[in-house]
C-alpha cells in the first residue's frame, strides 16, 4: 500500500493543531473592580515642600491583588512630581479593602515663586491622581483615581522690632538693648539660615552680626532675638557726649532674613528715648 503524500500529512497535522487550539477554553474575563472612599491628606508641609497621602477602598468580586499606583502630584494646576508606589495589597473578595500610599514633592521651586504665592495669599489646590493596577491571575485591570484638597499658601516671614531700650549710664555711654522678632505666619515650622543685622545710630554704623543661625520658628509663632550694642566714644566717635545729651537717639536696623528659598530684606528705623540707669 502506498503511503500518503507528505504534503497531505502536513495539512492533516496543521488541521489537528488548529482544532486542538479551538477546543482550549479561553481565560475568563476579570470582573470589574470598583473604587471608593477616595481621600487626600496633607501629612507634611513646609515653605517649599509637602507630603500628601492618598487613601481609598477597592472592592473586587473575586480574588485579586492591587499591585501599584502610578501617580502625579499636582499643585496649583502644575504637575510637580510623578512616580510609582508599589502596593501589593490582597483584595478580599466582595468586601471593601482599604489601601494608601504617600508622595512627597517640592511644590515651590524658586524664591520668585515663593514671593508670588505669599503676596497672593489664600489657598491652593493640591491633588494626587493617576492609575491603579489590579491583577487577578493573568488578567489585569487599571482604574483611574484622583483626590484633591485645599491648603493654605506658604507665606514669607516678617521681621519686626519687638523692643528697643536705651539705658544711659553716663554722659558718654549708652547701652542699647534690641529685640528683633521673626514672625512666622504659617501653620508649620519655619527653618532659618540666619538673621543678619546692622545697627546705625545718628547716621554712623555701630555694629553688625547674624542671629538665629539654623534656628526654627514654630508654627504661627514669633522668634525673638536679643542683641546689645554700646554707644561710646570708642564705638561712635569723639562727639558722643553731644549725641547723648539730646536724650533721644535716631537709629536704623537693617539686614536680611534667609532660609530655604527665603530672602527677606528689612529696614527698621525711629528714635529711642534714653533712660537713666540707676
Amino acid at each position: 500500500m502506498r503511503s500518503a503524500p507528505r504534503a497531505i500529512v502536513h495539512l492533516l497535522t496543521l488541521a489537528a493543531w488548529v482544532a486542538g487550539c479551538a477546543s482550549t477554553p479561553s481565560a475568563a474575563p476579570m470582573a470589574p473592580v470598583s473604587l471608593g472612599a477616595e481621600e487626600t491628606r496633607v501629612t507634611t508641609q513646609g515653605l517649599t515642600e509637602m507630603g500628601l497621602s492618598y487613601s481609598g477602598q477597592l472592592t473586587s468580586p473575586g480574588p485579586a491583588v492591587l499591585e501599584k499606583a502610578d501617580y502625579e502630584l499636582v499643585s496649583d494646576g502644575q504637575v510637580v512630581e510623578t512616580g510609582t508606589a508599589p502596593l501589593g495589597v490582597t483584595l478580599t473578595p466582595g468586601a471593601p479593602t482599604p489601601f494608601s500610599f504617600q508622595a512627597d514633592a517640592a511644590y515651590v521651586r524658586t524664591p520668585e515663586d515663593l514671593r508670588a504665592l505669599s503676596e497672593r495669599g489664600g489657598t491652593l489646590l493640591v491633588a494626587l491622581r493617576g492609575t491603579l493596577t489590579v491583577r487577578s491571575g493573568d488578567a489585569v485591570q487599571t482604574l483611574p483615581f484622583a483626590a484633591s484638597r485645599q491648603v493654605r499658601v506658604p507665606r514669607l516671614p516678617v521681621v519686626k522690632l519687638e523692643g528697643l531700650d536705651g539705658a544711659r549710664y553716663s554722659e558718654e555711654k549708652v547701652d542699647l538693648m534690641v529685640r528683633l522678632a521673626v514672625e512666622n505666619p504659617n501653620p508649620f515650622p519655619l527653618r532659618l539660615e540666619g538673621l543678619s543685622w546692622a545697627l546705625t545710630v545718628g547716621g554712623r554704623k555701630l555694629s553688625q552680626g547674624t542671629q538665629g543661625r539654623y534656628d526654627t520658628v514654630d508654627a504661627a509663632a514669633t522668634g525673638v532675638y536679643p542683641l546689645e550694642v554700646a554707644v561710646t566714644k570708642e564705638t561712635w566717635g569723639q562727639d558722643v557726649r553731644a549725641l547723648i545729651a539730646k536724650g533721644t537717639l535716631p537709629y536704623e536696623i537693617a539686614g536680611e532674613l534667609t532660609g530655604p528659598l527665603v530672602r527677606v530684606s528689612y529696614s527698621l528705623s525711629g528714635d529711642v528715648k534714653l533712660n537713666v540707669s540707676r
